[in-house]
């Protein structure tokens, strides 16, 4: 048996229209897994469903504010009235550190934002499809999966973005915990943590030359990673190799957070 075969699995994807999160939906597609996109607009959507044409999983989007737990809510009944069921659910949906400003410059307006936008999502995103999950066990399938993606920053913390930091670490104490919760019922729980990943949204960064010679001679390998290199380990985490590993975070081409 093919325990990387996960033809007939359904995920969700929230932000999987760009970047990390495309390169996670196109890596389950090509495994025969249905994906359904959840995100804000509606053109990247349809975009990013354009992308995984010819592969083997069935695509669906969604428009979604993941920070509002009626629009998650209506998004998860739409994807279970398609498919049938979810067997994972992928958190990418969020905002990156928001300018250079110290902590003490911050307004209540930004921390409130950047808490809403990375927490909230994750916590409507998740609670939806563990409550579908947890059901699901109870009539005898136990089987499922929540992935965050995190930072680096969670753990290093980060110069002048120290409430981005913040989020992140918040949302890897919810995966330990969620991993402990929810393991009786066969769902496991666990965080991908991104280095320098090369995308749509960090393609400004290589333009900035001081960043090109001050920071990429202290990432290893000099390089970006690539987003296919969390489409492998989503791969995995959806699996059935992955049953026991759970409450975990991994590492992919770690780098340098702070410049």
């Amino acid at each position: 048996m093919n325990l990387f075969d996960l033809t007939g699995r359904v995920a969700v994807i929230t932000g999987g229209n760009g970047g990390i999160g495309l390169g996670i939906a196109q890596a389950l597609a090509g495994q025969g897994c249905n994906v359904s996109i959840w995100g804000r607009n509606a053109d990247k959507n349809k975009a990013a469903a354009a992308s995984m044409a010819g592969l083997s999983g069935k695509v669906d989007t969604r428009v979604c504010d993941v920070t509002d737990p009626a629009s998650v809510n209506a998004a998860m009944k739409a994807t279970l009235d398609m498919f049938g069921r979810v067997d994972g659910c992928f958190a990418n949906a969020g905002i990156g550190g928001g300018g250079r400003r110290s902590f003490i410059e911050r307004t209540e307006e930004e921390w409130r934002t950047m808490f809403a936008t990375n927490l909230d999502g994750v916590f409507h995103a998740f609670q939806a499809a563990a409550r579908h999950m947890t059901e699901r066990a109870n009539a005898g399938d136990p089987f499922g999966r929540l992935v965050a993606t995190s930072s680096l920053a969670s753990i290093f913390g980060t110069a002048r973005n120290e409430h981005y930091a913040a989020t992140k670490a918040a949302i890897n104490a919810l995966v330990r915990a969620l991993g402990v919760e929810l393991a009786r019922h066969g769902v496991t729980a666990n965080a991908i943590l991104p280095g320098w990943i090369k995308s749509d949204m960090t393609a400004g960064i290589m333009a900035n030359e001081k960043f090109v010679a001050n920071v990429m001679p202290r990432i290893p390998m000099r390089r970006f990673g690539e987003a296919s290199d969390f489409g492998g380990i989503a791969v995995y985490l959806m699996s059935k190799a992955s049953s026991y590993h759970t409450a975990d975070t991994f590492v992919i081409d770690g780098g340098y957070t702070a410049f």
